[in-house]
């Protein structure tokens, strides 16, 4: 399968469709944009973000605020949410979460699976750490905490790659963001004794995100990502702003996509499953209950 084809060379209707916004992804005209960035917004999602399968979550995932699969495997969600420290595993239509406990109350964000091991972060980049064997006890053994990974800010999202064996921890906001005007993701070779070591730096670029979203104002504040492993891109979620940025396996900007509010009430966790098929969470709202959209992959 391949995605966001471009071609050097486009005829003069393409041109005209392109400035006229009939065919634009972000639903905006925008004629300060530059040619590239027009471009770029031509390309069609293979996923129809207008047309999720809707799955309610029970009330002790009110607040989710991450979910993954093991190896693709969507039989089984684990998920957490704000302020608890404990992880949720459920199937898509259960009624019901069963849950083990990992660490005290606090600001959970996200979760991510490697090597048989599950990873928890914390917004201050704190990670838990502990065997996917120990899911289904009432508590947790064996759990180890690791601080000071990356530097102070605030994070909200966590991925990991199996293949590569490599976990991404990406920051939300701090102030060096703000003054270099970018997010920062931190890249760490995971080890088999649960050890990470530094393997590389990315960010992306705001000015970027701002103009091909033809919103200049925008305040990007990423609360997720997740690497579509059949292109190995990232999908990168923006609760604030509702918005999906994609960009290529190295962190490069492809392009963003607008998420409507109708369907993402506060969209903070993303996942793929083995047949290449998107899941976004949201967390609950005042007359809706936290929930999971699966979009399918459009070929």
């Amino acid at each position: 399968m391949k995605q966001y084809k471009k071609s050097i060379l486009f005829t003069t209707t393409a041109f005209v469709i392109a400035f006229t916004g009939s065919s634009c992804v972000n639903g905006k005209h925008d004629e300060s944009k530059s040619s590239e960035a027009a471009l770029v917004e031509q390309v069609k999602l293979p996923y129809n973000l207008d047309n999720p399968v809707k799955y309610n979550l029970p009330q002790s995932l009110f607040e989710v605020s991450g979910i993954v699969f093991n190896k693709g495997n969507a039989d089984q969600v684990y998920a957490i949410q704000d302020e608890d420290g404990d992880l949720f595993h459920l199937g898509l239509e259960d009624k019901d979460a069963k849950f083990s406990k990992f660490g005290a109350s606090g600001d959970y964000e996200d979760l991510t699976i490697i090597k048989n091991q599950v990873i928890v972060l914390k917004s201050n980049g704190e990670l838990h750490i502990f065997p996917l064997s120990e899911v289904g006890k009432p508590e947790v053994a064996n759990v180890t905490k690791t601080k000071d990974l990356v530097p102070k800010a605030e994070y909200e999202g966590l991925a990991s790659d199996e293949k590569t064996g490599t976990v991404y921890i990406l920051t939300k906001e701090s102030k060096a963001d703000a003054k270099s005007k970018s997010t920062n993701i931190y890249a760490f070779q995971f080890a088999e004794d649960g050890s990470l070591k530094a393997s590389g730096e990315f960010s992306l670029s705001h000015k970027e995100i701002a103009d091909l979203s033809g919103d200049k104002k925008v305040k990007f504040r990423p609360s997720a990502l997740a690497k579509n492993p059949a292109t190995q891109e990232w999908y990168i979620l923006s609760s604030v702003n509702k918005m999906l940025l994609v960009t290529d396996a190295n962190f490069k900007i492809k392009a963003t996509y607008p998420l409507k509010t109708e369907y993402f009430n506060q969209p903070e966790g993303i996942a793929f499953d083995k047949d290449n098929n998107l899941y976004i969470s949201n967390e609950g709202g005042t007359l809706s209950a936290g929930n999971i959209l699966l979009f399918k992959h459009q070929p």
